[in-house]
């Protein structure tokens, strides 16, 4: 009897350890499929990757890519719209399955999340005021004011090019800095600001240098999450030999930035 008791609580134990390692192996992927929804974290401020437009829709680079990415994942797209410093904080807490919003590499991000390759290659620009001759360059930052978001590689660019940070959260606010001279500089990709003078061409502001190197948006995936990272590189590769990629690029930029060709 003693040894039939000892069986059925083996037994019981080794289908309980089964139906958990079941649970976790279950990946991201398969848990994004069986539920529907890719849950992307976006800003919704950001002309022109992610912003509303004047019937408040979410639209934007970023917003038609993550649309499409899902689209060939087999699922509905569900965004998070929230400040960029509150984006990864999202992602850590489960809210958010991935940020699709201009998200560049960075040594810091990579001990925490995995990338997929780039679909985006676009230069860096130093905007100043119209009125400005002090600053030409990078190099001219040293003990200027640049307008950054803190957390931002743009932020971290300027301050190794030896410039204080002024904080701000969108474009708008960089402009109002400029404008009453409470910042010198600000950093931010090309696309950025040719958007924003494109459909503000009276702002007095000017683009002095752009850096030689580009940067690249890539969308990141929590640590071993290898299934889901593969997927998002096929969706990604299937839209880049589609030409789909192309296109939501020269329809927000007015000129394809996911081809890494001299343009």
């Amino acid at each position: 009897m003693k040894k039939n008791w000892i069986k059925m609580i083996l037994l019981s134990a080794m289908v309980l350890t089964g139906c958990a390692n079941q649970k976790s192996e279950q990946d991201q992927l398969t848990e994004i499929q069986e539920e529907g929804v890719l849950v992307v974290g976006t800003e919704g401020t950001y002309s022109p990757n992610s912003y509303h437009d004047e019937e408040g829709n979410l639209v934007g680079f970023d917003v038609e890519v993550a649309k499409a990415v899902g689209e060939h994942l087999g699922v509905e797209v569900e965004f998070f719209e929230a400040e960029w410093d509150s984006l990864f904080a999202a992602m850590d807490s489960g809210r958010v399955d991935t940020v699709i919003n201009e998200v560049e590499y960075s040594e810091d991000r990579a001990e925490k999340y995995d990338f997929s390759e780039a679909y985006t290659y676009v230069h860096g620009a130093l905007l100043v005021a119209d009125d400005n001759t002090d600053i030409t360059s990078f190099e001219d930052l040293e003990g200027k004011r640049a307008a950054q978001n803190l957390t931002s590689s743009w932020g971290r660019m300027a301050e190794e090019y030896g410039a204080e940070l002024v904080s701000v959260d969108t474009l708008n606010q960089v402009m109002d800095l400029l404008s009453s001279d409470r910042a010198d500089a600000t950093l931010n990709a090309e696309t950025a600001f040719g958007d924003y003078m494109r459909n503000h061409p009276e702002e007095p502001v000017k683009i002095v240098a752009l850096t030689e190197t580009t940067s690249s948006s890539l969308i990141p995936v929590r640590k071993g999450e290898q299934n889901l990272l593969e997927a998002i590189n096929q969706a990604l590769e299937e839209m880049r030999q589609s030409g789909e990629l192309k296109a939501i690029s020269e329809k927000y930029f007015g000129m394809d930035v996911t081809s890494n060709e001299v343009r």
